[in-house]
């Protein structure tokens, strides 16, 4: 008999499962840029482990690597992390958990990928071999300091509007594969200036660094580990942080809380409000910053519109479905400074 490597549960069982489990969960997430010669065979060798320790999460595989964002339950973590020991490429891995606790994923999806950061860029446009020095946060703190310093967000728009360091420069892109030209760009001019980039958890930074340096930019750094990272480290260490806002995550919780700084606003009144949500309407699913007066107002939508849609029979719903021209396609991150209003 063939054992299933796939999810072939509901959604709505996955999550009732969730909901009555009696033990609680840890996120986490790892990555190494390591040769794959067999990204199929490690899929499934993953998908078999994850799946037996009731893990759940996504996890990409490449022949450049992996990257996986993850939750263990608890009373199998050191079943967890004991077993990746036994994966010749992750033997040594990082694993950093999350900055705060709370449901994260409902079911386990294990992908082999073309990247592991879907930045789509040619091989010859980057050496792994030559990536940004790493940076503690006692460091990354000075150097922001510095003059003649760019520091840059390498991530997604939506990303920095909750959350970023102060001072730093903020590609309006809203998908990864538009970030490193439009970086480079930006550093038109400041080769010789030095370069600090930072990110979630530092995977996309090293293909970043590693593609800066080979476009010309000779003196690039990065925070070790990412904004997780940073953020343990400095509770730990009792350091200022120099980070304000949220860390926006890509699961359930939408972001963990780094400081109580506020520094966005809601995108259908305009109030303060960093608080990402769902469009509810099942044919938008747009994710926007709505405060909790206009999700009363608005049934959790993002819209009137796609509020009265959602209002609809599900027959109905169906029904208007099969029209194109009813329903919302898009599916990117609703930016105010970028899409139309």
């Amino acid at each position: 008999m063939v054992k299933k490597l796939y999810n072939k549960i509901s959604k709505e069982e996955l999550v009732n499962s969730l909901n009555s489990e009696s033990f609680k969960r840890i996120t986490c997430s790892f990555y190494n840029y390591t040769l794959i010669e067999e990204p199929e065979v490690l899929r499934d060798n993953i998908y078999s482990y994850f799946e037996s320790l009731n893990i759940f999460g996504r996890v990409y595989i490449a022949l450049e690597g992996i990257n996986a964002q993850i939750s263990v339950p608890d009373y199998k973590w050191k079943d967890f992390k004991r077993g990746l020991k036994g994966l010749e490429s992750l033997i040594n891995v990082p694993i950093k958990k999350a900055v705060s606790d709370g449901v994260s994923f409902y079911k386990l999806v294990v992908k082999v990928k073309k990247e592991i950061v879907a930045y789509c860029v040619s091989d010859n446009t980057y050496d792994m071999n030559k990536v940004g020095h790493y940076l503690k946060p006692e460091e990354f703190n000075r150097a922001i300091e510095d003059g003649n310093t760019a520091v840059i967000d390498m991530r997604n728009f939506y990303e920095s509007e909750v959350g970023r360091f102060k001072n730093a420069e903020i590609p309006l892109v809203e998908k990864s594969k538009e970030l490193l030209p439009e970086v480079r760009r930006m550093l038109n001019g400041r080769e010789d200036h030095q370069v600090l980039l930072y990110c979630t958890g530092g995977v996309r930074c090293e293909k970043a660094s590693a593609f800066l340096i080979n476009s010309g930019i000779g003196n690039v750094k990065q925070l070790h580990g990412g904004i997780i990272q940073y953020a343990h480290d400095i509770r730990r260490k009792n350091i200022e942080s120099k980070f304000i806002g949220k860390n926006f995550v890509f699961d359930a919780r939408l972001g963990e809380r780094i400081t109580d700084d506020v520094i966005a606003n809601c995108h259908i009144c305009g109030s303060p409000s960093d608080t990402h949500r769902d469009c509810n309407n099942d044919a938008c699913h747009i994710l926007f910053i709505q405060c909790n007066q206009c999700e009363k107002n608005f049934d959790g939508c993002c819209s009137t519109k796609c509020q009265e849609f959602a209002s609809l029979p599900i027959s109905k719903q169906k029904e208007l479905r099969k029209d194109p021209k009813r329903v919302i396609k898009r599916r990117y991150f609703r930016n105010p400074k970028i899409s139309e209003s």
